[in-house]
């Protein structure tokens, strides 16, 4: 095989992941990041007052049913037992997350058994409603109007700027309730945290011989021939000097507070009425359970729309974004030796796993190109 040299640009878990596959094959890597850190938003450091492991971009919590990906990542961390309990506060109590038998017997005063908790669940739910097109008309059908005022309108309306009666259904993809007491945020076979954080998971990804690191650097189009090929995993819309315009994303602001002791005695706590300006709080220490500390760092978390100078979370993809995203899928169609990865490069919602899960095919499938002389496709996944 011949030896390539290859550009990745961003140093978060798309480019570390293709980096580590290819430099293991020999090929020299070159990965680049604008920003002063690897890691991208999964970058997490010590609180230099309380030592606390603070999650700097908000929490990321490592959960998969995927195997492969999950034996991939013990490779460069241990990882440590988690179970994400999120809690949501509403007219001045404390529920369970997601809507269990607990959340469902506590609101409505009740002591059903998970039969009876099924049949009051379905007579709150309007039967009216056959062909549920929007979140809304998803979660009334589903869960009846109360639960859904309770827990989905506000909280829905905060973190995206716009009624639930606006977004489609599918963001509600599958029956957000339980008729058991679990309570774990998840459902997928392997959970947890990496003991060291994930700063250091990822630079145990990138040390190799064969990968260099280059922080605080911006990706110079003139440089592109330098390199037999480049991955991408910036903004899609910024490659292309945002000539169509701009793509829609929100962001997230975050008010920063420490407090002696325990804070709220959980990690995440939910605040759904629409009335307390910020989504939730975070309390960090509580994502490492496995040390002691007696100072608490917590973030209120704030949403928002982006803007120009602001960091991108969460891609909108509603219809008009979608038609600007064809626009720039046009142009990025007809590149050669670029790869576009991730979720800025994709313009698409990645939980940790699957951002994972993609690379390591990227690269599986830059590999083989190689062998067979192919050329490599400029998505390696369907981004529509």
């Amino acid at each position: 095989m011949t030896k390539k040299n290859i550009l990745i640009v961003g140093a978060g878990f798309s480019g570390v992941v293709i980096g580590r596959q290819l430099a293991e094959q020999g090929h020299k890597v070159r990965i680049i990041d604008k920003r002063p850190h690897i890691a991208g938003n999964c970058f997490d450091a010590r609180d230099e007052d309380t030592q606390v492991m603070v999650h700097t971009y908000g929490p990321h919590i490592f959960h998969t049913d995927n195997q492969s990906v999950w034996e991939f990542i013990q490779k460069y961390s241990v990882m440590m037992p988690y179970v994400n309990r999120v809690k949501a506060t509403y007219n001045g109590k404390v529920y369970s997350l997601p809507i269990n038998l607990h959340t469902i017997n506590q609101f409505f005063g009740k002591t059903c058994s998970p039969n009876e908790a099924r049949a009051l669940i379905e007579e709150k739910g309007d039967s009216s409603i056959t062909d549920p097109q929007t979140f809304e008309e998803q979660a009334l059908r589903f869960v009846g109007k109360e639960l859904y005022e309770a827990f989905f309108k506000g909280y829905t309306i905060k973190q995206w700027g716009m009624s639930p009666a606006e977004l489609p259904a599918s963001i509600l993809k599958r029956l957000p309730i339980r008729f058991n007491y679990d309570d774990n945020y998840f459902n997928h076979k392997y959970q947890g945290m990496p003991k060291d954080g994930y700063t250091e998971m990822v630079k145990n990804m990138a040390e190799h011989p064969n990968i260099t690191v280059e922080l605080g650097t911006e990706f110079n189009f003139d440089e592109r021939a330098s390199y037999d090929h480049v991955f991408y995993s910036g903004p899609l819309d910024a490659f292309y000097q945002y000539q169509f315009g701009r793509l829609g994303y929100r962001t997230l602001d975050f008010e920063k507070f420490t407090f002696n002791g325990d804070y709220q005695g959980c990690a995440v706590m939910n605040y759904c009425e629409q009335n307390v300006p910020y989504t939730r709080i975070t309390e960090h220490k509580y994502f490492s359970p496995w040390e002691s500390h007696e100072g608490s760092v917590c973030y209120k978390e704030y949403s928002r729309s982006c803007e120009p100078e602001d960091i991108a979370y969460y891609p909108i993809r509603q219809v008009g974004e979608m038609a600007l995203l064809d626009k720039y899928l046009t142009l990025a169609k007809a590149e050669k030796n670029i790869t576009f990865v991730g979720r800025l490069g994709t313009y698409r919602y990645l939980d940790m796993d699957v951002t994972i899960a993609e690379a390591l095919k990227t690269a599986e499938v830059y590999l083989k190109c190689i062998n067979e002389s192919d050329a490599m496709p400029v998505f390696t996944v369907d981004v529509r």
